[in-house]
């Protein structure tokens, strides 16, 4: 009989209201498995959609839920047991990891819970000198950054296109980050930046001293001015926000140019971007623990950092998903597990 944690589960879509935080079988290490004892999880959009059935997906991508389930993909926390065949962690390492994603996206990647087992492919130390909240911050936004700008890192089928992505090469190179204040575009900055790009930030107001702190170099404020009014000749725009509204940025952008979409549900200007001779690319982020520990080395000396928008208790899930329904969200949103 396995022992019991405390997760917050689903046993039926809705709102945040239908996270419940109770007792759940603890899960094993099974072979080529870590067992992390969880010290900080992160919300991220999937979870928001598994949560609420994936009601703002085509019916065809509505998950099969075997409930109750447990919510989450980014973890850091100590490995507690590890499984037959793991031979590069230990017993009390410090780790992070975005668990089994996507393979896990409709299913749940138990990643809000006291404990969660981790394949090793997807394990990395946790950079040293940053907190397990700022470690747990990290994962998917990061890797997300990291396949769309750097380096994919796979070669699985890409779910949205019959062609693969390809990063671009960005030294010199005017990048737009549309959605720079939250996960993906605080670390989209500081990615571009770092490979030598220009950046213009667009988001709202209050973030703007964040984002000149990490490298902006130019930015447009939503609410006072339409980007695609201020730029011109952009060879990137990579936009973290979605929505049906996103072909004004094909005005933006010169001829070559690509435009690099995270959520590219509701973009349908395909035809007017061939005309005019601007890719668009998307890519799903994959779980990679390689790309972690790489990335993990930026973290850890500050050249790349997690920006926290707020904090909550797993207790208190409820309330992190009711602050991130609420939007304009600087950073990430932090679930710390006592």
């Amino acid at each position: 009989m396995n022992e019991i944690m405390k997760a917050v589960r689903l046993h039926e879509f809705g709102g945040p209201g239908v996270l419940r935080y109770e007792d759940a079988p603890r899960p094993v290490a099974g072979p080529g498995e870590v067992l992390v004892r969880v010290h900080a999880a992160s919300i991220n959009p999937p979870d928001l959609y598994l949560r609420d059935g994936y009601r703002a997906l085509p019916p065809e991508w509505h998950p099969e839920a075997v409930f109750p389930l447990i919510l989450g993909t980014d973890v850091s926390g100590v490995v507690a047991a590890i499984g037959d065949g793991v031979t590069v962690f230990g017993l009390g390492d410090e780790v992070y990891a975005m668990v089994r994603f996507p393979s896990a996206m409709m299913t749940g990647s138990c990643a809000y819970a006291e404990y969660v087992s981790v394949p090793m492919s997807e394990l990395a130390l946790k950079p040293a000198g940053i907190t397990h909240a700022h470690a747990a911050g990290a994962p998917m936004s990061l890797l997300t950054a990291w396949q769309f700008l750097i380096d994919l890192g796979h070669d699985a089928p890409n779910p949205f296109q019959s062609f693969t992505h390809r990063p671009i090469p960005l030294a010199g190179k005017t990048v737009v980050v549309n959605g720079a204040g939250g996960g993906v575009g605080h670390f989209a900055v500081q990615l571009a930046k770092l490979q030598g790009a220009r950046v213009v930030a667009v988001a709202s107001g209050k973030h703007e001293a964040v984002l000149r702190d990490l490298g902006a170099d130019q930015f447009i404020d939503y609410t006072k001015a339409a980007a695609e009014d201020v730029i011109r000749n952009a060879d990137l725009v990579i936009d973290a926000v979605g929505g049906t509204t996103i072909d004004r940025f094909l005005q933006t952008i010169k001829r070559g140019g690509a435009l690099f979409l995270v959520n590219p549900l509701g973009f349908h200007a395909h035809a007017e971007a061939e005309a005019l001779g601007i890719t668009v690319s998307v890519t799903q982020v994959r779980s990679n623990g390689a790309q972690l520990a790489e990335a993990g080395r930026l973290l850890a000396d500050g050249t790349v950092k997690v920006i926290v928008d707020s904090s909550f208790p797993l207790a208190q899930a409820a309330r992190a998903h009711e602050r991130a329904a609420l939007g304009n969200i600087q950073g990430k949103i932090i679930l710390t597990v006592a």
